[in-house]
């Protein structure tokens, strides 16, 4: 498994170019460290108008004329370059990572990703299936015939099929075996039936064994059924989504390809995100250096959240506001929550019913808790290592982020036990002092306030809570071992692929 391989990662959104999610970061993280290990990788993402062309340095590459919906469009692609070298180990020739940018004023050239402010737009099936042709037709402009196709979650989806069944006959796609990666199965692209006309298909893939899904077309269904390997972002979440509500309607199906289903954990890039070289925190500091560092950390959290400077326990959280975070359970925890000698900071965007929650607890515990309702890395830097602990008690979670991080600046997760969260964080043991944080099974506040009040208590001893910080700190979640977990998967993709074929 040693020789490098070709691989065009494609993804809808890439950190930190475009980011609305987890999805971003491991659209830039993995192909890095890939990148680093020596691989080919290439990237190919829309162009969105949001996207900093002169930060970026983006350039012009080729055009092409591309046949879409009876009409042809001018395809234009683009490309900038990201350094893939650590930053400890700058090299004089420094190892770049290529981004090809998929242009459209037509589908690209909006506020939003895939929503504006009246809701998802209605040509989302369209957008993404324009995205998909072009970047599987540039491969041609570019010379570039990749070992693995590697797609991520709806929107690259229909590559799959398109790979199989439209361009079955073009050399380059004979020899490209295809991966296709479930970040969120809760977000599967369903469509109404018309949507295959948008994607110029024929009406043979509405049935229900290609992307008929209940009377509309599903086309996350396509990357299941097409690709030559599936995987999902960790061990139980892939078991969770072959059973019951978690399959999201697509159990069944998953149940069928499960000896084409595997888990790869996610990692973080220490990279981005390390206390030891934040510049966005009041100290820096290690695992050997973060008693007396992190107390300034907190001092400085508590400033920028007009807290009052005591010494109590914070608990931190940097989320969505949506149900699948927990925060419906939050909502009917908080006044007990309130009670206890801690305060709450997070920070978060979502659905406007939290929003008004959130505003609503802060009028009545103002010197209690904070609340930031815009995403901001730099504000994201100070919970993290200004928090004691932090909280994920989502309902589920495909792997989840916002742990790994934590760990890394000793912020000890609170986390329910699910999907990712459940392969990450082990229980703290008082008798053999292993576990990196707490957990808890049944998705109701009672349980959850029960574990926030064990960790209080663990807190309090300052020994044992020493020896968990440093448990956590000491974790390793970086995206080598994951990468090369990947490359594996490419390879039993790629020796499924030339039996078919």
């Amino acid at each position: 498994m040693s020789e490098n391989l070709k691989i065009l990662f494609m993804s809808s959104e890439v950190h930190p170019l475009a980011k609305t999610g987890g999805l971003a970061d491991v659209s830039m993280a993995l192909p890095k460290a890939l990148r680093r290990q020596g691989h080919d990788v290439r990237i190919a993402m829309p162009c969105y108008k949001t996207i900093d062309r002169s930060k970026f340095d983006v350039q012009y590459v080729t055009d092409f004329p591309l046949k879409t919906n009876n009409f042809t469009h001018t395809c234009v692609i683009r490309k900038t370059e990201i350094n893939c070298q650590p930053a400890k180990k700058r090299a004089k020739t420094p190892v770049k990572l290529p981004i090809y940018l998929i242009d459209s004023y037509e589908y690209f050239d909006r506020e939003g990703l895939y929503n504006d402010a009246a809701g998802d737009y209605i040509d989302n099936a369209r957008r993404f299936g324009y995205f998909c042709r072009a970047a599987l037709e540039m491969l041609h402009k570019i010379d570039f015939e990749p070992d693995v196709i590697h797609l991520n979650d709806w929107q690259t989806a229909i590559s799959s099929l398109l790979i199989k069944r439209v361009y079955n006959d073009d050399k380059i796609f004979k020899n490209a075996a295809s991966v296709f990666t479930i970040h969120n199965l809760q977000y599967q692209g369903v469509f109404d039936m018309q949507a295959l006309v948008d994607l110029d298909l024929t009406w043979q893939y509405y049935s229900p064994e290609y992307l008929e899904y209940y009377g509309k077309i599903n086309l996350m269904k396509a990357g299941i059924i097409f690709s030559d390997v599936i995987n999902t972002v960790s061990e139980t979440y892939a078991s969770e989504i072959q059973n019951g509500s978690l399959g999201m309607g697509l159990e069944g199906l998953l149940s069928t390809k499960k000896n084409d289903l595997y888990a790869i954990t996610n990692g973080i890039d220490y990279d981005e995100w390390n206390p030891e070289t934040d510049p966005n925190i009041a100290e820096n500091y290690c695992v050997k250096t973060y008693a007396q560092k992190k107390i300034a950390c907190k001092r400085d959290l508590q400033k920028a959240c007009n807290l009052p400077q005591k010494d109590v326990p914070i608990i931190g959280m940097v989320s969505r506001l949506a149900d699948q975070k927990g925060l419906d359970i939050i909502e009917r925890a908080m006044p007990e929550l309130m009670k206890l000698d801690v305060q709450f900071v997070l920070l978060g965007t979502g659905e406007q019913r939290y929003i008004e929650m959130l505003y609503h607890f802060l009028k009545l515990y103002p010197e209690k808790c904070a609340f930031f309702l815009k995403f901001d890395a730099f504000v994201a830097s100070k919970i993290y290592a200004g928090s004691d602990f932090f909280l994920m008690p989502s309902k589920f979670e495909p792997c989840g982020t916002s742990q790994l991080i934590s760990l890394k600046y000793g912020t000890i997760p609170i986390v329910r036990a699910t999907g990712g969260l459940a392969d990450t964080i082990s229980a703290f043991d008082t008798r053999t002092q292993q576990g990196n944080g707490f957990s808890f099974a049944d998705y109701n506040e009672t349980t959850l306030l029960k574990c926030i009040e064990h960790a209080l208590v663990i807190y309090q001893n300052k020994q044992m809570w020493n020896v968990l910080v440093k448990n956590a700190m000491q974790c390793d979640f970086s995206w080598e071992a994951s990468a090369d977990k990947y490359v594996a998967l490419y390879h039993k993709a790629m020796q499924k692929h030339k039996l078919k074929y």
